[in-house]
């Protein structure tokens, strides 16, 4: 089958979504499906770098659209439909509302990802225009919690074939046979010493302050910040060097193909999420979130300890994480204190999530989303 993906996100790029995108269209290559990804933009990238930049092992088609800003994207959805006819698309992929009625207007299946709440005037009238639609189609919420949220704000049941709940994913072969987390420090120019690991973005409510007050309270442990923004990575260096914490690296950006050896060297896996979460387009995502670092961590079977927010439930567990008040920061030294002088319960914690995290690939949300769509 013939599937085209179709987003506005800025390829490349370092956001979650621009990540996702790629990842969806390496899962349905995976399966042996014909993939277009159809985005903005004038020159095309070297597929080498995207490779390396988006730790990617299948090659697919990329077709870019000049878009202008002052259209807000209106001239890239008209000239997406176009390709979707041109391409002759069989399933349309996207994270456009905007593409959804227009894939409906021309009778091309699609799937339409839920990240968020729509807002603004037009943003829910343009999704209970889709929702209340007779096209086929099926919408992919990324967590229950969210699903929920739809459902109520529109007074809608969603059916069950039209809606799969689809979070984020995991290669789980970039995190076999890895070398042991000794040697991955030495290659990587780490200290070997007891290390707690937080990749991803620096924004507000990702825990950074938490994250500086754990490694203020326990100078004897290494703490090791993975990604970054250079503006934030910058601020927050400033910061550590004027208040005198010396057990805190923060490594910057650095691309997807390393992620894996960064947090498989961890001791321990920290995501301090606060009640109020920025995501890369803004907003709070808290009540609803489904963090690509959840099932990355999962995927090492290093032990994690994560913020108590519910949405978090839906995946982790008692048997495969443990759960501190984001407020309690006592709770979270004591916690990183018992991982370390437990090491046989600290494998046992991080057993169970390497085999829970199995049914969350990329490869099983692509099976998963397609499942009863097209027979």
């Amino acid at each position: 089958m013939r599937i085209g993906v179709i987003s506005t996100s800025q390829i490349p790029s370092t956001t979650a979504n621009s990540i996702q995108v790629m990842k969806v269209c390496q899962a349905y290559r995976q399966l042996g499906h014909k993939v277009s990804l159809i985005i903005p933009g004038k020159e095309k990238n070297n597929w080498n770098d995207l490779s390396e930049i988006y730790g990617l092992s299948d090659s697919y088609d990329i077709s870019y659209i000049p878009s202008l800003k002052i259209f807000r994207r209106y001239d890239f959805s008209i000239l997406a439909g176009f390709m979707i006819l041109l391409k002759k698309i069989e399933l349309v992929h996207t994270w456009m509302p905007q593409i959804a009625l227009i894939s409906g207007f021309i009778e091309t299946p699609y799937f339409l990802e839920l990240h968020e709440m729509p807002t603004g005037k037009i943003g829910p009238r343009l999704f209970k225009k889709i929702l209340f639609s007779k096209q086929k189609k099926r919408f992919l919420p990324i967590t229950s919690a969210l699903k929920d949220m739809f459902q109520k704000e529109f007074n809608y049941k969603f059916d069950q074939n039209e809606v799969r709940i689809a979070p984020d994913g995991v290669d789980l072969e970039r995190y076999q046979d890895l070398p042991h987390s000794t040697q991955l420090k030495k290659d990587l120019g780490i200290q070997d010493t007891f290390t707690a690991v937080y990749t991803g973005h620096l924004y507000a409510g990702r825990g950074m302050d938490l994250l500086v007050e754990l490694a203020r309270r326990l100078p004897e442990f290494q703490f090791l910040w993975v990604g970054g923004r250079d503006e934030e990575v910058n601020h927050w260096k400033n910061f550590l060097k004027e208040k005198n914490i010396n057990n805190i690296t923060l490594t910057g950006f650095v691309k997807n193909v390393k992620i894996p050896h960064y947090q498989s060297m961890a001791d321990v896996l920290l995501m301090p999420y606060e009640n109020q979460i920025s995501g890369s387009s803004g907003g709070n995502t808290a009540d609803y979130c489904s963090p690509m670092k959840m099932f990355e961590y999962m995927a090492t079977g290093k032990p994690i300890i994560t913020s108590d927010l519910p949405v978090f439930h839906e995946v982790l567990n008692n048997e495969n994480a443990i759960f501190c008040d984001y407020f309690d920061k006592e709770q979270w030294v004591t916690t990183i204190k018992q991982i370390q002088e437990s090491p046989n319960q600290s494998k046992k914690l991080g057993d169970q999530a390497k085999m829970d995290v199995k049914k969350y690939t990329w490869i099983e949300r692509a099976k998963n989303t397609l499942d009863g769509f097209i027979r």
